[in-house]
């Protein structure tokens, strides 16, 4: 990860000479939110006391001159899918296609989700990305008959034991089209399950039959408990999938109060305008977030054998962000069927979702698509820079955005309430003995 930028930062200490995204501040009247601004922070007894102007005098024991480099707020990961990782080893997609995947996953998920295969598992991956300077995770936990008994009460552990770490959700993730075989049955113990652990109700949506009924028992599930509702939605290139429209109106018709978050809607990129209009007219007035999987995406998106991709895969956030609605990018799957690379680094996917999405020309604010904009939508206090908030930074030799985009592996430090933390990544061989097929 680089050299350690300040040796001897223990709780207490000066910064100057930073630079820090002014989007990013609590307090940011004057500036050009794409305005990144010569600042001094000064850290106290774990805190982010204040953001000065470079050149600000203080009184604080310990001055680390960061000669221009940027700061960034430790960072949220909307989309993960933390019970699927890493299982690449043993269980390869072996051609790509998003239907391998599923075909994959499931049997990966029957022959091997213990509690003793998740657990270590899911640990590698919260240490690989709390070493890379993540603070927040919304993971999706697949949560068909007899996995959610298995993977919630883990889940709620690894919560318990990760706190002051990484704030971690949990969204329910079933097909809707379960809904098809037990509807009452199987959505009542799933809902009551994600209501006693504080979490999220969530499924995948597919243009079925009767999509606008199981989409409104899922939603008043949600609301006779105070839930919010994520959906993976329209992850495919057909145009004929609209279920994001379907899911907009639901909510309007219902008045639903709660946050939604839907993720991927990559076939609104391949809609005709008058659909496209229609569809983000409903999702901007039903306060709809939005959240883009730029690396998964592409990874799955328009792969046929011998045929080189004509396509991203990725959903229209500039069109969204131009209306109001909130967007965000995420990591979404590592090392599993669904994607075989990837190591929960908000770093590279900001990098990578830059690239694919044109994030650029200026780069003006969208940094906020991984920090600001998901933090919202998780109703958590991470991604600013906070006076009075805890000293959670990540230090870069990079002194723009140029430098950053360009070297997104370069030297890194994370602060968390003023320490700098062992961002010593883990082994991969750590998980050698779960890899059965290795």
């Amino acid at each position: 990860m680089g050299r350690i930028l300040t040796p001897g930062l223990h709780g207490t200490g000066y910064l100057k000479n930073a630079t820090v995204p002014a989007c990013l501040l609590a307090a940011n009247e004057g500036f050009d939110p794409g305005e990144l601004i010569a600042a001094d922070l000064e850290i106290a007894d774990g805190k982010l006391s204040r953001v000065l102007p470079a050149g600000s005098p203080s009184g604080l024991h310990g001055t680390f001159d960061l000669d221009g480099g940027l700061v960034l707020p430790t960072l949220v990961d909307l989309h993960t899918h933390l019970d699927k990782g890493h299982i690449w080893p043993r269980k390869a997609n072996p051609d790509g296609l998003f239907l391998s995947a599923l075909i994959a996953v499931g049997e990966d998920r029957t022959e091997n989700w213990s509690a003793e295969d998740l657990r270590p598992r899911i640990e590698f991956a919260l240490k690989s990305a709390y070493a890379h300077g993540t603070s927040a995770i919304r993971t999706h936990l697949d949560s068909l008959p007899p996995q959610e008994a298995i993977t919630w009460p883990l889940f709620q552990e690894i919560r318990a034991e990760w706190a002051g770490r990484i704030e971690l959700q949990a969204v329910s993730l079933f097909g809707i089209d379960r809904l098809l075989l037990d509807e009452p049955a199987y959505l009542t113990a799933i809902a009551d399950r994600v209501a006693a652990a504080g979490g999220i109700l969530g499924a995948v949506t597919y243009m079925v039959p009767d999509l606008d009924r199981h989409l409104e028992d899922v939603f008043r599930a949600a609301m006779d408990r105070g839930l919010d509702l994520d959906f993976h939605v329209d992850e495919t290139l057909d145009p004929s999938a609209v279920t994001l429209r379907h899911v907009a109106e639901t909510a309007v018709r219902l008045g639903f109060e709660g946050k939604i978050i839907c993720g991927h809607c990559c076939s609104l990129a391949v809609h005709d305008d008058g659909e496209v209009d229609r569809t983000l007219d409903l999702v901007a007035e039903a306060g709809i977030g939005i959240v883009s999987l730029p690396m998964c995406n592409m990874y799955l998106q328009d792969r046929q054998k011998g045929r080189t991709p004509r396509r991203r895969g990725v959903t229209l956030l500039h069109e969204m962000r131009a209306r109001g609605i909130p967007v965000a990018v995420a990591s979404d799957n590592t090392r599993d069927p669904f994607y075989a690379y990837g190591d929960l680094d908000l770093v590279e996917v900001y990098t990578q979702a830059t690239r694919i999405l044109q994030l650029d020309h200026p780069v003006a604010d969208w940094i906020s698509a991984v920090t600001t904009a998901p933090a919202d939508l998780m109703h958590v206090s991470h991604g600013r820079l906070t006076p009075g908030g805890p000293a959670d930074l990540i230090l870069f030799r990079a002194r723009n955005w140029n430098e950053l985009l360009s070297r997104p592996s370069g030297p890194r430090e994370v602060i968390r309430a003023g320490y700098s933390i062992d961002s010593t990544l883990p082994d991969y061989r750590d998980l050698d003995h779960l890899m059965l097929e290795a």
